[in-house]
């Protein structure tokens, strides 16, 4: 759950500097890395209902969220800024009805969501609602544990892509779909997530177009950070002196000229 941890989190980088042109009517990126020849002509429809509880900072301080694609991409999606899930959150979680609400967060008691989808009748598992949480991994735990008690009263399903906390995960000069270094395998970004899970929540058929749509989106936007990110030039960082080393030494520089 950037995602992520839906543990799926997405990154950051550099924002846009002042003066720079900006893709306001598309995309909303610098418009030389603008993304809008790879998005959706438009949104695309959905029977999965996509809802996700972000961080009120995940796309302020964070350029490289993948929301504001993901908004673009998907019209049955809603975005939810706040730090927990409340009663007056959102009408879009009614109390438990016949259309299954899936939590994708990657708890210890949250089963495979493909496992899920093959023992589950296509009948029980039509129109669901797909809820993801979205922040940096600190963040995501914590909007997690604190939206528990609400997500306990609804009957939500807890459900996982698979994660493998053993294996470190990739950097986006390793993986083109990755927006930043993760933590571990399996690990991703909010948008690849919703992609997944789609890929398998869909009617048959058209959850694999979903998923290769917005995968295609996800794989420019990272293009274009690994071009940026080769071609930068870093300066290096002047060390930061405590005041306590700085005191040492002008008192043995004062000592040696005495």
């Amino acid at each position: 759950m950037d995602f992520d941890p839906v543990f799926y989190d997405d990154g950051g980088s550099a924002a846009a500097s002042p003066g720079r042109s900006i893709c306001h009517a598309g995309c909303g990126r610098p418009s030389r890395v603008c993304l809008c020849p790879h998005l959706p002509p438009s949104p695309i429809p959905t029977s999965t209902t996509v809802v996700i509880l972000h961080h009120p900072h995940a796309l302020r301080r964070n350029p490289l969220s993948t929301l504001p694609l993901l908004e673009r991409s998907l019209s049955n999606l809603h975005l939810l800024p706040g730090r927990r899930l409340l009663p007056s959150s959102t009408p879009l979680l009614p109390p438990p009805s016949p259309n299954p609400v899936l939590l994708l967060y990657p708890s210890p008691g949250a089963a495979d969501l493909a496992s899920w989808c093959r023992s589950t009748p296509p009948s029980a598992r039509a129109s669901p609602t797909l809820l993801l949480i979205d922040g940096t991994w600190r963040q995501a735990k914590e909007m997690h544990a604190a939206s528990l008690p609400f997500l306990s009263s609804l009957g939500v399903i807890p459900v996982a892509l698979p994660v493998d906390s053993g294996v470190d995960g990739d950097s986006m000069f390793e993986s083109e779909l990755v927006v930043k270094k993760e933590p571990h395998k399996g690990c991703m970004s909010t948008m690849e997530a919703v992609a997944r899970a789609l890929r398998l929540l869909e009617p048959e058929g058209k959850g694999e177009e979903i998923e290769e749509a917005m995968l295609g989106v996800l794989r420019a936007m990272v293009a274009f950070q690994a071009e940026h990110l080769q071609n930068r030039t870093v300066k290096p960082r002047v060390k930061m002196r405590k005041k306590k080393e700085l005191k040492r030494e002008e008192l043995q520089s004062n000592a040696r000229l005495m």
